[in-house]
């Protein structure tokens, strides 16, 4: 497996076609809006080199029978699927953000399941093709990007109906050694860290949208692909190098990614127009991606109650009654959402594939609670923050020889304490609630995996109402 270092260099030798702030970049890697997230897939590296961290981060392959790490593995057991949940815990309590490997990591369990089932169906070599694809992924240690996200255009027409049909990746021409493709997935995390992008449809296909119902997956920098780099709130703060960023070494990104007439060879071809498989896929997918918020904001949580919880001893409020109810609030929260992490990855089963699959119903209430708590969470923190949290003068006025020194003594807080601290705490939790980092604990709470919305469809589905209607009448003795 590599290092944490190998990885990076690893992405350095990398030719991205990709823009950032309006601009070029050929070496994107070592841009300062991007070595953030960089250093923060590279923390999923140098975890599965510690010894302490060896059996949750990594695992022995089914496949080849070597140890791997988790993130490239198919779940072949319940513990697998627990496992998983606390390693991301343990990612996001490590670097408060995005780490960025989830979505890869379950694009391959949703394939290994849906195209197996294809094969015993239609009598297809997808699997075959997905595992030797796996098999690669695996000896050599790389971080896949799953891009399910399409731009959509008029939400109001299928795929097929769009008088733009780049806002769906889509089929263009089948060659005798591969097919081309055309078109956009958006809100792509950590794609400029990616060795590797598995496409897959982004929703449930009919019979005309079949030219959309396709998977595939292509080296990250294949002549075609062009990355446009997303903003987030306060982002050119790293570029100023100063504890503003609230996060110093860790961060997050997505990007846009286009396809521009891109060729993939058959070989990584997972589905070529079987429409009717585009809807399992997609929900897999989707519950497993559900689990993994019961896991990673969890993890982050930690770190957002441990700063506030240090602002309250700095603020000399720590022994209040309310500022301790609030943070046991914060931790029951997060505990709640942890807790159904856990629930949906024990009452997981095996598939006839092998691969182990999430209690759909559980997976879908988990991230249902992480569409609200976060945003709970994320208001007691300020509440106990206080208003400093968004009038704080920068860090450059705190080094201004002039005015410096009278801010230090102004903005101090409780003795033996230095202002600085203070004020690097306070920007921790600017970071996580409104700032750069708020990307991936709140608006990705809310819409990753799906919005409420579509957690709520699942559980309608998958509920049985008419089952506890039986169970209310039986008990009332209502024939």
């Amino acid at each position: 497996m590599k290092t944490a270092q190998e990885y990076i260099e690893s992405i350095r030798k990398m030719k991205f076609n990709a823009y950032i702030l309006g601009k070029k970049e050929d070496n994107p890697a070592d841009h300062p809006m991007v070595k953030p997230s960089l250093n923060a897939v590279a923390m999923t590296y140098e975890l599965a080199g510690d010894p302490q961290y060896q059996e949750l981060t990594t695992v022995v392959s089914n496949i080849t029978g070597k140890r791997v790490n988790r993130f490239t593995h198919t779940h072949q057991s319940t513990q697998d699927l627990v496992s998983k949940v606390k390693m991301q815990r343990l990612l996001g309590q490590k670097t408060a953000t995005c780490f960025q490997r989830c979505v890869g990591m379950d694009a391959i369990n949703a394939l290994s399941i849906t195209t197996y089932e294809m094969d015993q169906d239609l009598g297809t070599e997808y699997n075959k093709r997905f595992n030797e694809f796996l098999t690669y992924v695996q000896e050599n240690d790389l971080v896949c990007d799953g891009a399910m996200t399409d731009p959509k255009g008029d939400r109001g027409k299928r795929p097929h109906q769009q008088a733009e049909k780049d806002v769906f990746v889509h089929i263009v021409e089948e060659k005798a050694d591969g097919i081309i493709v055309r078109g956009a997935k958006c809100h792509q995390t950590g794609a400029l860290n990616s060795h590797e992008i598995i496409v897959m449809p982004t929703m449930s296909m009919k019979k005309e949208d079949g030219d959309f119902a396709v998977s595939f997956a292509v080296p990250s920098d294949t002549e075609g692909i062009t990355y446009v780099f997303g903003r987030q709130p306060s982002d050119t703060r790293k570029l100023e190098g100063t504890f503003d960023v609230g996060n110093m070494n860790y961060g997050g990104q997505e990007c846009l990614v286009i396809f521009d007439n891109v060729f993939v060879p058959w070989d990584r071809v997972f589905m070529y127009k079987e429409y009717q498989y585009s809807g399992q896929l997609v929900e897999r997918f989707a519950s497993y991606h559900r689990q993994s918020y019961g896991g990673c904001k969890c993890g982050v949580t930690d770190v957002l109650i441990g700063a506030a919880g240090n602002l309250a001893e700095y603020h000399g409020v720590e022994n209040a009654s309310h500022i301790k109810d609030k943070l046991v609030e914060m931790v029951h929260l997060n505990e709640t959402m942890h807790a159904c992490g856990l629930a949906c990855s024990t009452e997981g089963k095996a598939t006839p594939s092998g691969t182990y699959f999430v209690d759909s119903l559980l997976a879908n209430v988990c991230k249902l609670n992480v569409t609200r708590h976060p945003y709970e969470i994320a208001r007691i923190a300020e509440d106990i923050a206080g208003g400093l949290l968004v009038t704080m003068p920068s860090a450059l006025d705190f080094e201004n020889p002039e005015i410096g020194p009278i801010m230090e003594r102004l903005y101090g807080g409780i003795e033996g304490i230095s202002t600085q601290c203070r004020m690097r705490m306070l920007r921790l939790v600017e970071n996580l609630t409104i700032g750069a980092g708020a990307v991936a604990y709140r608006t990705e709470s809310m819409h990753g995996a799906g919005p409420p919305q579509a957690m709520r469809i699942m559980i309608a589905r998958q509920a049985d109402f008419e089952k506890k209607k039986e169970l209310a009448k039986k008990i009332a003795g209502v024939e």
